[in-house]
């Protein structure tokens, strides 16, 4: 065993004792000058009593006899200490110097020196620490513990002093609650302003009381505690007038004029980011489900959200995506959302992309009554603004087919020409460089019929899809659809001037006035293949090609055509 250890454990029971009889004297002293600073068990303690106080320096010469070593010792009182005084002073200067004291007794030992006990060894000077003390109107104002520890955060000093002034046998359980909370209870009689006199009367003498006080708080909506607040900053204190307005809690510094304000109410738990998009889902689905349409707008999204939850979507987005918008979190999330704005000012609408795909495929399919491969084979070549207006009236007739004399919100033809030609129409109008929006494109067709109606704008075609469809005969055979179709040519023809015609025109033609796709009324019949290639096997069609495009022009003569009597029709 080393001389190090030996010095612990043989010849200086004297030096254990002396390190005892410090600490103890310490804490006295903290007990006649700041009892606050003790821990509440310790607080109880009277200390002024000379067995207290033995019974506490034998209890710390047992526990430092078991170190083995000086660096354990001091271990062991640093603990110690920190059991029994409060986290405020245990890092003060005061209470260091102390542990720096009893360390130096191991060198005096070591150095052979032979100290001997006296009176001024035993003396603790506490240099004092500030203190804040909190004055509390309970008939006036209510203070939540969570305001509580926020006027904590406003203050320098710890609030180690809370009074509350009350008449306690009308306050319900608010008594019981703010002593577990550590408040010192003054009773008053009843009278309306007994509790705010009473306030001021102990509040002036603040500063006699409790003589390391450096800050108050005064807690209390009342006017009249104006003249109390400026007596307590003339004796050099720092003044906190706490008074609440409505949900707010306002602090106002005498001394500096500043106002913080608490809001009493805990702001929501913010939900996780997947919590928030799987809101955000089934708030369009449950929408989509209420109204039938399945665009939803994006401003409807905001406030559905912020009524069914109480958040503003702006405040989560602003936690997990600074200086983004929600519309920036929809398109990073192509897998979960589709978006769709009808120009760089208007609406946004948003769909899920679950839906958008179906949509897109069965669904649409269902509605024109074809397969999905077959989609692309009935598209419109747009070259041209005429182009433009027959691909928005075929998308107009097979809305119309599904759903008879109503009229559509814009926004739902401009995704549903997204969805069918893979790009928005104002991308497309761009394409054409046709200036202004979709909205005034409209308008300038004869061919839609414009209402606003809600702030909204509906379109409509001038007639019904019913206008399109030939009734005089039927389609039973290749040679009725080849004579249905030789009757469409010569139509476009006489309006365009021109010899042949585009083959996707001819196909967007026969749906709009049979009010079926070609592809289908191939299917119908029975004739396989595409439609560019039962064209090919019809005598009367001469098909060139060009690039992407087959023309189709009239090989019959004119005469052998005006024999035919009338147009057929679906059967």
């Amino acid at each position: 065993m080393s001389n190090h250890e030996l010095s612990l454990t043989i010849y200086n029971s004297a030096l254990l004792s002396k390190i005892a009889t410090q600490i103890c004297k310490a804490i006295v002293t903290i007990y006649n000058q700041q009892p606050e600073f003790l821990r509440e068990k310790y607080r109880k303690v009277k200390w002024e009593n000379s067995s207290n106080q033995l019974a506490l320096i034998n209890k710390f010469i047992e526990l430092l006899s078991t170190s083995k070593n000086w660096e354990e010792v001091i271990k062991k009182v640093e603990v110690s200490l920190a059991a029994i005084l409060e986290n405020d002073i245990i890092n003060s200067p005061t209470i260091r110097e102390l542990i720096i004291t009893i360390s130096r007794e191991n060198l005096k030992n070591n150095n052979g020196y032979h100290h001997s006990l006296t009176a001024s060894d035993l003396t603790l000077t506490l240099q004092p620490l500030g203190i804040a003390v909190l004055l509390l109107d309970a008939e006036n104002l209510q203070i939540n513990l969570s305001t509580e520890k926020f006027l904590a955060t406003v203050c320098h000093f710890p609030i180690h002093v809370k009074i509350a002034f009350a008449n306690w046998s009308n306050r319900g359980k608010l008594d019981i609650e703010l002593h577990e909370r550590g408040y010192d209870l003054i009773h008053v009689p009843a009278g309306r302003d007994n509790a705010d006199g009473k306030m001021i009367a102990y509040g002036a003498s603040i500063h006699e009381l409790y003589p390391h006080t450096k800050e108050v708080f005064v807690c209390s909506s009342d006017k009249v505690m104006t003249n109390l607040c400026n007596n307590l900053q003339q004796h050099g204190l720092i003044v906190y007038q706490v008074s609440q307005h409505g949900d707010n809690i306002n602090i106002f510094n005498n001394s500096t004029g500043r106002t913080t304000v608490h809001n009493i109410n805990p702001p929501p738990e913010l939900p996780s980011l997947e919590k928030f998009i799987f809101q955000l889902k089934t708030i369009i689905k449950e929408e989509q489900k209420l109204t039938g349409v399945y665009w939803i707008k994006l401003s409807q999204i905001y406030q559905i959200y912020k009524n069914q939850y109480q958040l503003n979507i702006s405040d989560i987005i602003c936690r997990y995506f600074p200086g983004k918008l929600l519309r920036d979190i929809l398109i990073n999330n192509p897998t979960d959302f589709v978006i769709h704005q009808i120009d760089d000012q208007g609406e946004i609408y948003v769909n899920l992309f679950t839906d958008y795909r179906l949509k897109d495929t069965h669904q649409e399919s269902l509605l024109l009554h074809e397969s999905p491969s077959s989609l692309s084979s009935d598209l419109l070549t747009i070259d041209s603004v005429l182009d433009l207006e027959n691909a928005i009236k075929t998308i107009l007739t097979e809305l119309s087919t599904k759903f008879p004399n109503q009229s559509f919100d814009i926004s739902l033809l401009a995704g549903k020409f997204k969805q069918k030609y893979s790009k928005p129409i104002t991308e497309q109008m761009k394409e054409l460089r046709l200036g202004g929006n979709f909205v005034k494109f409209l308008q300038s067709r004869n061919s839609f019929n414009m209402q606003l109606k809600d702030n909204k704008w509906e379109v409509s075609g001038f007639a019904s899809v019913k206008k399109f469809v030939e009734i005089s005969s039927e389609i039973h055979s290749a040679l009725d659809l080849e004579q249905a179709l030789i009757n469409i040519v010569l139509e476009l023809i006489s309006q365009t001037h021109n010899s042949c015609v585009d083959a996707s025109v001819l196909g967007v033609k026969f749906h709009h006035k049979y009010g079926k796709p070609i592809t289908k009324q191939m299917k119908d019949i029975k004739i396989n293949g595409s439609f560019i290639k039962f064209l090919k096997s019809c005598h009367s069609f001469q098909i060139q090609q060009n690039g992407n495009k087959y023309q189709v022009s009239i090989q019959v003569s004119i005469s052998q055509i005006h024999n035919s009597n009338s147009s057929p029709s679906i059967s």
